[in-house]
């Protein structure tokens, strides 16, 4: 049954437009053919010029506009039409009929302008919770990563343990080095966005080398699977001041935590001996495309909480000579022994750190951590990179104490064979004198050999050959108490990782 005449939807929509906007659109459906047989009576339509044609199109676009923003404004208005009509069901027929009557054969051109014009205009289709949502997400990626080995020790080690390795510390065992999840809201000033944020969940194997050591600081369990988690702010100062507080990955050192980053599939001594994160408050500064400075401030080296009260700082710079040439330089002065300590028998009247009874250290040390670190990459060619690492450590236990330190570095080889085959190659050197990282007075040596094979853009394997050496004996064998000088380890690490962020992790 058709609706009465007083309930006609279009009715309806007359009593809410002005007299004007009626007048207009009575106008363009009867104006319009009009308009066009007078056009047609004076010249063929098909030998325009490209000018007349240009007029026509912008007054049929003046009309266009005008209509849409009558029809915008009747959005928010009750009408009288069925509810299984939208307005943006009916806004494209309005202009779909005009345009074909006033433009002839020339509809399909026109038709082509006006339907640019709607799509540029924003629909009523979002909700406005989910055009919040959207506005808050816009820009964040999320991200995961899985991380697994098998590897194989020849020395058979009694426990099956990799000694002097970051993240593939078993042998004859499937592992699970890490699984991730990154979210990642970056700061974007080129449009106007100066502030971000980021947070990088880590779980396996990776997570107990990272944190879970009570000596590095006092209480890591709290802090376990949060790899990353910070804040950024671009303080608008020249180009961009960059300003990051919160927990992040440490720069110390040319190789980090995720895998299809490196050039090797292991981590080299250098990275299991540098810090591996810091809490505090990060700055850099780029002067030009050539030359850029850091500034760190933090609780210590691998401390999310600090044992004492001292703040560690580190100063550096990366120069990039050529777009192929990247040169890191590094120093961080720090002090990294406790001044009080956590008690599980002791008197009753001890204070307590959430519960936890603690006590100061009498006498505290008070020695200094010096780090001078130092990297540079070259892109020698499309295919081929090189790269090399030198670092020197020292470190009193109190300002008068002889002191120990370790020095050495690391050069690395990588070329893409194909684009899924490349291989690689480190060897590393370190000396640790005083035991500072071995804790026995030693020199190390470690050659690799890596193949890699792409699957596909986020999945990769890794096979890998590795010896290390020492002047001493120390690596675990299968005999109880029998140590040797060597361990050789053969490894495949499987890596996936997929999500919406660019670039390296």
């Amino acid at each position: 049954m058709f609706p009465t005449t007083s309930n006609h939807p279009w009715t309806a929509l007359r009593q809410k437009l002005p007299t004007a906007f009626f007048v207009l659109l009575l106008g363009i459906f009867f104006g319009a053919p009009l308009a066009a047989q007078d056009l047609a009576a004076t010249s063929d339509p098909t030998n325009l010029t490209t000018a007349e044609l240009a007029k026509q199109v912008a007054e049929l676009r003046t009309l266009v506009l005008q209509l849409q923003a009558q029809v915008k404004e009747l959005q928010h208005q009750p009408t009288a039409f069925p509810t299984t009509s939208t307005s943006s069901e009916i806004q494209p027929s309005l202009v779909m009929v005009m345009a074909s009557n006033a433009a002839g054969e020339n509809s399909s051109l026109i038709n082509n302008v006006a339907s640019q014009s709607l799509q540029a205009q924003p629909t009523a289709t979002n909700t406005p919770t989910s055009q919040k949502i959207d506005d808050v997400l816009h820009g964040t990626t999320l991200n995961f990563l899985f991380d697994g080995y098998y590897a194989y020790n020849f020395n058979d080690p009694i426990g099956r343990v990799n000694l002097l390795r970051a993240y593939d510390i078993s042998s004859n065992a499937f592992s699970l080095n890490q699984a991730d999840i990154v979210l990642e809201n970056a700061a974007d000033v080129a449009n106007g966005k100066r502030f971000g944020a980021r947070l990088d969940l880590q779980f396996g194997q990776a997570t107990e080398t990272l944190q879970g050591n009570a000596a590095n600081e006092p209480r890591p369990e709290i802090y376990r699977n949060i790899f990353q988690a910070y804040g950024t702010y671009v303080v608008p100062i020249g180009s961009g001041l960059s300003v990051d507080f919160g927990k992040w990955a440490s720069s110390l050192g040319m190789e980090g935590n995720y895998t299809q980053d490196q050039i090797n599939y292991s981590r080299s001594y250098w990275f299991d001996f540098l810090p591996f994160y810091h809490m505090g408050a990060r700055l850099h500064y780029q002067f030009n495309n050539k030359f850029g400075v850091n500034y760190w401030i933090t609780n210590g080296t691998q401390q999310t909480e600090p044992f004492n009260g001292y703040k560690d700082e580190m100063f550096g710079f990366v120069l990039t000579p050529k777009k192929n040439i990247s040169w890191t330089v590094n120093y961080y002065l720090g002090q990294e022994h406790p001044d009080f300590q956590f008690v599980t028998n002791g008197p009753s009247n001890l204070p307590t750190f959430q519960g936890a009874p603690f006590e100061p250290i009498v006498n505290p040390p008070s020695g200094k951590l010096h780090i001078f670190d130092s990297y540079a990459t070259w892109n020698a060619t499309n295919r081929l990179t090189l790269a090399a690492e030198v670092d020197y450590v020292i470190e009193r236990l109190y300002t008068t104490s002889t002191p120990s330190h370790d020095d050495g570095g690391a050069a690395y080889f990588r070329y893409q064979l194909t684009p899924k085959i490349a291989l690689a190659a480190r060897s590393e050197y370190l000396s640790d004198y005083g035991g500072l990282y071995t804790g026995k007075t030693q020199a190390l040596k470690e050659a690799t050999a890596t193949f890699e094979y792409k699957f596909s853009q986020g999945f990769l394997m890794r096979e890998e050959w590795r010896r290390d050496w020492s002047n001493q004996p120390y690596f675990f064998s299968d005999t109880l108490g029998l140590l040797k000088n060597s361990q050789t380890t053969a490894t495949i690490g499987l890596v996936w990782w997929f999500g919406g962020k660019e670039g390296s992790w």
